[in-house]
């Protein structure tokens, strides 16, 4: 896993990873991260503006911009995940966070796509940032992972158990998920007992591996999300992500 990186502008730090996301972000000290649903999707575009929105009346500069929770139509291929991605960190550039490098942007970020009444274009779902507090407690949020190895391949060489569904491939793909959780965490001087919310993404059975796969392991201490959504990559079939955040807000739009 890459060394940790410090992003000042915006009060925390991250694991750095891909052009589109890192792999995780935990507050610096003197800062919290704090999170924030929405009673339905919205567009990508007008997310953007309730996110600068939101921020700015907080009295907080954009970068302190995090993480986002996203919520797309249908699966994309892998190219058409690329050509999404190109155009989501365009906002992250103009709001000074993504420097246009290969590794550098230090966003956390989950992108799925619900089974059931999904939304008609990629729309925001939840986002965080960091606010200054004279009694920080140390707060993260990791990154939604699949069953793929963090290397440049094509799907079907980095991916566990390519194209299986069966109850034992899907054991094995829990396994891997929840041990890059448990990396990540570690990564960023979390474990599992400080998690406040842990989320699954799958529309495949896993209630047979369940207790020994997940909550045996310590990533159902404090319950678990389970969200009838497929990750957002045609190929991929189970995913997670995880928190520990001082505070969440739920705002009607």
């Amino acid at each position: 896993m890459a060394a940790m990186r410090d992003f000042v502008a915006g009060g925390y730090r991250y694991i750095p990873a891909v052009f589109q996301y890192s792999s995780g972000v935990a507050a610096l000290p003197s800062y919290e991260i704090q999170r924030v649903s929405l009673s339905r999707p919205v567009p990508l575009k007008d997310g953007f503006r309730l996110i600068e929105q939101f921020i700015t009346d907080a009295g907080r500069p954009l970068t302190a911009f995090c993480a986002c929770e996203l919520r797309s139509p249908v699966p994309f291929t892998p190219d058409g995940f690329r050509d999404f991605n190109k155009i989501y960190v365009e906002t992250l550039k103009a709001w000074g966070i993504y420097g246009g490098g290969d590794d550098d942007n230090p966003v956390a970020r989950s992108n799925v796509c619900p089974q059931i009444d999904p939304p008609a274009e990629p729309s925001l779902h939840a986002f965080s940032f960091t606010v200054k507090s004279d009694n920080a407690q140390p707060t993260c949020v990791i990154s939604g992972s699949a069953e793929a190895r963090g290397v440049n391949l094509p799907y079907e060489q980095k991916m566990i158990r390519f194209g299986e569904t069966s109850t034992d491939a899907m054991r094995e793909k829990a396994r891997f998920v929840v041990g890059e959780m448990s990396d990540r965490l570690a990564a960023l001087g979390f474990k599992w007992a400080d998690v406040s919310a842990t989320q699954l993404y799958t529309i495949y059975d896993f209630h047979s591996f369940f207790a020994d796969e997940l909550v045996r392991r310590g990533a159902g201490r404090n319950g678990l999300t389970w969200h009838f959504n497929r990750p957002p990559v045609n190929v991929l079939t189970f995913e997670m992500d995880c928190r520990s955040v001082a505070l969440e807000r739920f705002k009607a739009v």
